[in-house]
This record gives C-alpha cells, structure tokens and sequence, in this order.
C-alpha cells in the first residue's frame, strides 16, 4: 500500500528543507512549486491563459512571464490572486496526480507531495496524510525578508494571503516545528518516518 503525504506550511518555513531529506531518504517527492513554475513557461498550458488575462504588461524582454512583477500584483490585490489561482491550481493538480499515479506503479511505500496551499486549493483530496512544517510568525518574516530580499511590509502581505497557521494546525495530521536547527528539523522527520513505521501506515526497505 502507497501512502500519499501532502507536506504544507507557511512561505519560508523550511519545506524545501524537509523535501531535501525526503529526497535523501529516497523517497519521491513531488513539489507543486516547480510544477506551477513549469505550467507558465512559454508553450505551457498556463502562459497563454495568464497572458491573455492579465496582459503583456507581465512578460519579460525574453518573452517569458516576469514573475516578480506578477507576484507583486498578486499579492497586493486579493482579487488577482484568486484569479490567478483559479488557472493554476487545476493544471497544478492535474500534474500532482500524474506523478502520483507513476509512483503508485513503481510500488513505492511513501510519496511526498509538497503543497504550500494544500488545504486552501482542495489538495488535501489527493493525500492519506497530512503533515504541516509550523513556524512563529517572526521568524516567518525574518526569513522570508532575508530570502526574497523584501520589506517587513511586503513580507507580511505574503504571509496573510494563506490560510492562518493555527487554522493549519487544527487540519493537520502531524505537526513539525521548525524553530531550531537543519539538524533538529531532520530529526524530527526522522522521529515521523519511524512513527509512520510503527502505525503501520507504510513499510520501509
């Protein structure tokens, strides 16, 4: 039996750090965030659509879609996001369950699917389990300023366009915080994987 995890969280909460030791346990992860960059590449389903609503005004010298111009659209403008959303995440999810159903095939015990808006986009649907990376607020912000090089302002825009953490929580199946170290994430997810092992919910070679 094949287990589907859908891995959420917070911008800049340290999910591309728990897809990194998934990965270095082998186990498939599928990341919805490389899957929403594709979907708007030039020639994709998604560039055409996103184009020819918001306007030329959003493609780059070389033609393809500025996404920091967009992104800053978006998330000043509730509306544009729920717009923007609307076209994404059903080529987002199409693709999801594409890639799950290969893993499924090849057997594997445990696939990942990594979801900022797992419970927001109706992603959960695809999943067995879910498992939310949680972190403060503060140092949300902190990071997520240092990393996109953004105003406290902005930063803050970002975070209050999902779902609240305390909401996220009360929906999870399992909780991890990320407060501490790469090290004391990786631990924890380790302590899971053996607590996944013990309810029998998968088995690992």
């Amino acid at each position: 039996m094949t287990i589907v995890l859908g891995l959420t969280g917070g911008i800049a909460s340290g999910k591309s750090t728990a897809d990194s030791f998934f990965i270095k346990k082998h186990i498939p992860v599928i990341d919805s965030d490389l899957i929403a960059h594709h979907i708007l590449d030039i020639g994709e389903k998604g560039y055409n659509i996103v184009i020819n609503y918001f306007g030329d005004q959003y493609l780059a010298a070389n033609k393809t879609i500025d996404r920091a111009k967009l992104g800053k659209l978006v998330f000043n403008s509730p509306k544009d996001l729920a717009k923007l959303n609307e076209i994404t995440h059903p080529l987002i999810f199409q693709e999801i369950e594409t890639k799950i159903s290969q893993h499924k095939q090849e057997n594997e015990p445990l696939i990942i699917v990594d979801a900022p808006l797992l419970f927001e986009s109706g992603g959960l649907s695809y999943c067995d389990r879910s498992l939310l990376i949680a972190v403060p607020e503060k140092m949300q912000v902190k990071r997520l300023m240092a990393r996109n090089h953004i105003t406290e302002a902005e930063a803050l825009k970002r975070i209050n366009s999902q779902m609240p953490l305390a909401q996220k929580q009360k929906l999870a199946d399992y909780v991890v915080t990320n407060t501490g170290t790469i090290k004391e994430l990786e631990d924890k997810l380790n302590e899971l994987l053996l607590k996944l092992i013990k309810e029998d919910q998968y088995g690992m070679s």
